[in-house]
């Protein structure tokens, strides 16, 4: 397995993670993700051990903490061959508080965290969402006493805007708060919108991307193609009005051109998606689902090779999107452009 550092922080983390939103089945939603319970999540993070897989990423709001706590089962007895990293902002009850990044509720929700997980620290802390409710400085301040206390390691966002990634880091370096190393977003031949204006920043502050739903909301197995629909049981049919949208021939196009590739490097179309991702910039590690031990090995097969330039340019053109403004407008000017991880 490879290792890659976490942003510009010393905290080095695999190139694959495993995200347990498939762990519990706790409520409808999740139950099309997976229902693992403590003994079959043990086999996966077991399997994954094995093949130096050591990082593992939840959120209290993953089958209303059950993921948590399957979790903090399935490494009992190995906390300390283990990264944990764990999510908070959304609603978890009714109340007026919990919600948010508000000191509040952060200091309440990383202790509920804790108990469920069944330790005494988190590896990296990631803020959910964008909270627009709370300043930036009461949130970050609370991160800093978190982190003071030993109770969390590292910090990070997630699903954030350029502009208020861009402002939480300027309030860490103006008071001397610990900065966000990681930003957990959506990225997948898919979706590219990442590209636009979220990776040349993560590019120039030092924050790594922990990239969730690498194979695009489960459309990009290879199971979905022209005059072959989503199969009952699977995310891409029992929850399909979730998720981000997409263009169906687009979707076509470009698990055609997976295929291909995918035939010539002798590998899976999961894999080949995969591998695409861990050779673009800033992306510190690509975090998978599996509902088994079968889905696992196949995505574990995504690293100790990599795609060739043309390869790459096949899949690139396939799913290549018109950029938004202004980003259309910024690369109509390359001499601006040369420390941009994406110039062309």
């Amino acid at each position: 397995m490879d290792f890659r550092r976490l942003g510009k922080s010393g905290l080095r983390v695999p190139a694959l993670s495993l995200g347990t939103g498939t762990f519990g089945g706790g409520n409808d939603f999740f139950k099309a993700w997976g229902s693992t319970d403590a003994g079959g999540a043990r086999r996966l993070v077991d399997l994954c051990l094995d093949h130096g897989v050591s990082m593992f990423d939840s959120a209290d709001v993953y089958s209303d903490g059950l993921a948590e706590e399957i979790l903090g089962q399935a490494i009992r007895g190995r906390r300390d061959r283990v990264l944990i990293s764990t999510k908070t902002t959304f609603p978890r009850g009714d109340g007026p508080n919990d919600f948010g990044s508000s000191r509040q509720h952060l200091l309440e929700a990383v202790d509920a965290a804790l108990v469920r997980l069944g330790t005494d620290h988190i590896d990296l802390l990631q803020l959910h969402g964008q909270d627009h409710n709370t300043p930036v400085e009461e949130t970050l301040a609370t991160l800093d006493q978190l982190v003071r206390s030993g109770k969390v390691r590292y910090i990070g966002g997630s699903n954030f805007s350029g502009w208020h990634l861009m402002k939480s880091l300027a309030a860490s370096d103006r008071y001397g708060y610990p900065r966000h190393v990681a930003h957990q977003v959506y990225y997948s031949l898919l979706n590219r919108d990442y590209e636009w204006e979220l990776m040349p920043l993560g590019a120039d502050q030092g924050v790594g991307a922990m990239v969730w739903s690498p194979l695009g909301w489960g459309k990009l197995t290879g199971r979905i193609r022209r005059g072959q629909p989503a199969r009952p049981g699977t995310r891409a049919h029992d929850i399909a009005g979730t998720g981000p949208h997409f263009e169906e021939e687009r979707l076509f196009r470009i698990v055609d051109a997976l295929d291909a590739v995918a035939r010539e490097a002798g590998r899976t179309i999961p894999q080949v998606a995969l591998n695409w991702l861990l050779q673009r910039p800033t992306v510190s590690s690509v975090i998978i689902g599996a509902r088994d031990e079968a889905q696992l090995l196949d995505n574990l097969g995504a690293v100790g090779w990599s795609l060739g330039p043309a390869q790459i340019a096949a899949l690139e053109a396939a799913s290549d999107v018109p950029p938004a403004y202004p980003v259309w407008h910024q690369r109509e000017f390359p001499m601006l452009n040369e420390r941009n991880p994406l110039a062309r």
